[in-house]
């Protein structure tokens, strides 16, 4: 006997009565029958709503064969009545979801002529896949239409069509279908063949908000919110981009610019620091002059210095240089051979005796070691 679909008649009913048919253990807990539900099974790229049954949890509802299947954490008496409770929030954010992905997806399969290849509800955003080259400024403009059909809160209309009633209907599918079909029409926006739950008017979206537009396979994967978590989402953005401006004395719409006055300030800056950084190198390799080989420590410092400094002193001095830096037992290095004398046996000799990676060619290598100073100063004595 199939389940009667209590969420079909009503998708904002948030309680029901209904007579257990049959409860098994099962994995991850009990698979309970009703004889009649208002949980949503998982299909269609929409998640399962939970909540509970008399007192057991709804962890997760799955249909087979019409017949609908609530797994619980704890059994539940066979032929006796239950009360329902469906998770409210979650039902509500997967219309929301549902519906607004809708709306967008007929207004973008409308204006590129394509088809929606893929839909996923995820627990954090919702993605959806077309086989069109949409840009993100086209989708912007799409985000803006859907936003005016939402506000202007049009009545959504669901019916079971099939036969030649269906032969009548233009609607979006993945697949020819046969039999009874649910067609959800969002008139002036969508149409489409759906098993899933949605609002009753357009207004009960409240928003939608794309996230990205990227290429996946022959055409783009877009990620987009819609309702709450739009909501949620904005106020989050907002709230850190209000965070950043306090950091840099603007207020929220003018961080853009500021970031990129500070972007050209630091560029210029770290320049600066880079031709200083080469008039210190060069001084100190003066300074090694009439020396051979060099060994030295450093305060850490980035790769790039490391080997700069390394390659100014065996400028100088025309032997090995070798420079470390860094503290205790963890030191990054940078040898030289000025002649570009082949190193890499000696360098796979410290690293061997000094717990070391990294290595090189022609006369250079690079990388570290975890050893004390006294450990490294006695490795080159040797």
């Amino acid at each position: 006997m199939e389940t009667e679909k209590l969420y079909y008649e009503d998708p904002f009913r948030r309680e029901f009565s209904a007579r257990v048919i049959s409860c098994r253990a099962d994995k991850g807990g009990f698979a309970v029958v009703l004889d009649r539900t208002a949980f949503y099974p998982e299909g269609g790229g929409q998640g399962a709503d939970h909540g509970t049954l008399g007192g057991a949890a709804v962890l997760d509802v799955h249909e087979k064969d019409g017949v609908i299947v609530h797994l619980c954490d704890r059994e539940l008496p066979v032929g006796e009545p239950v009360e329902g409770r469906l998770d409210w929030n979650r039902r509500f954010d997967h219309m929301q979801q549902h519906s607004g992905e809708h709306i967008c997806s007929g207004l973008i399969c409308a204006r590129w002529h394509c088809d929606n290849v893929g839909f996923h509800m995820g627990a954090d955003t919702v993605t959806i896949d077309f086989n069109a080259d949409i840009s993100w400024q086209e989708l912007l403009e799409i985000e803006a239409e859907a936003n005016a059909y939402i506000y202007e809160d049009h009545p959504v209309d669901i019916r079971t069509c099939r036969g030649a009633e269906l032969d009548t209907v233009e609607y979006r599918s993945k697949k020819a279908l046969e039999g009874d079909v649910r067609i959800v029409s969002f008139d002036g926006a969508d149409c489409c063949a759906c098993c899933g739950t949605h609002v009753a008017r357009s207004g009960q979206v409240g928003l939608v908000k794309f996230l990205s537009c990227q290429k996946f396979r022959e055409g783009v994967r877009i990620e987009m919110l819609a309702g709450e978590r739009a909501l949620r989402y904005l106020s989050g953005v907002y709230e850190a981009a209000r965070g950043v401006g306090q950091k840099l004395s603007v207020k929220p719409g003018e961080i853009l610019a500021a970031v990129e006055k500070q972007a050209e300030e630091l560029s210029a800056a770290k320049n600066r620091a880079s031709e200083l950084e080469g008039e210190v190198f060069a001084a100190e390799a003066r300074a090694l002059a009439g020396q051979s080989d060099v060994l030295l420590f450093k305060p850490a410092m980035q790769g790039g210095s490391l080997r700069r400094l390394a390659d100014a002193v065996a400028g100088v001095c025309g032997g090995l240089t070798a420079v470390f830096s860094g503290g205790g037992e963890n030191y990054s290095y940078a040898l030289i051979h000025a002649g570009g004398e082949d190193i890499s046996q000696r360098v796979r000799t410290m690293n061997e005796a000094l717990n070391g990676r990294g290595g090189g060619r022609n006369g250079f290598a690079q990388g570290s070691v975890r050893a004390a100073r006294e450990e490294i100063e006695a490795f080159f004595k040797g």
